[in-house]
């Protein structure tokens, strides 16, 4: 399978590729993506797919991918505007959550894969757990060194690379992905 990732996030390529082994992922040749607008991730992300579509191979499907934490204390901020909240997104969550007892949280995926022949599907996974008190690991990126994933002690940063490769909420979507491109192909 050959795709194109519209993003300019070299860490979602890679995580892509890790999680999507056979396919072949580039990413789009754009830097100039539409602002992120969507009231939803789905419409971030299909306007993504949307504008890759318009300079990728005809014969590869195109991805566009949003996603973000959602803190239930914080009722779900900062949810669509995670990569954009703050200049340092980690300690402004961390500085938010200090005087609430509720930490719960999710990182939630939306994939909206757009085919040669403009078919589309869409694609969601979702990651629950909890916000640490600190920084915690060298691995992943973004919120990675403050998640807790549900049934772990561990943050994600903690936990690794290899571990996302199936666990995250990103490897989620992408299995959810080509589980529903299966699908389509055995019909």
């Amino acid at each position: 399978m050959k795709a194109r990732l519209a993003s300019a996030n070299p860490h979602k390529l890679v995580e892509l590729r890790r999680a999507l082994p056979g396919w072949e992922i580039e990413l789009t040749d754009h830097r100039d993506f539409p602002p992120e607008t969507g009231s939803t991730y789905e419409e971030n992300a299909r306007g993504k797919a949307r504008h890759g579509r318009t300079s990728a191979p005809a014969e590869a499907w195109v991805i566009g991918e949003d996603s973000g934490i959602e803190a239930s204390g914080l009722g779900g901020r900062p949810g669509l505007a995670s990569a954009r909240w703050a200049v340092d997104g980690v300690a402004q969550l961390l500085a938010e959550l200090v005087p609430l007892e509720d930490r719960q949280a999710r990182y939630v995926c939306v994939i909206v894969a757009i085919g040669p022949g403009g078919d589309e599907v869409v694609a969601e996974g979702t990651l629950a757990g909890a916000i640490a008190r600190e920084r915690r690991g060298a691995e992943g990126f973004g919120y990675d060194p403050i998640f807790v994933p549900a049934g772990e002690t561990s943050t994600v940063a903690e936990l690794g690379d290899d571990w996302k490769t199936t666990n995250s909420h990103r490897a989620r979507a992408a299995a959810a992905l080509a589980a529903a491109l299966a699908t389509r192909t055995r019909a």
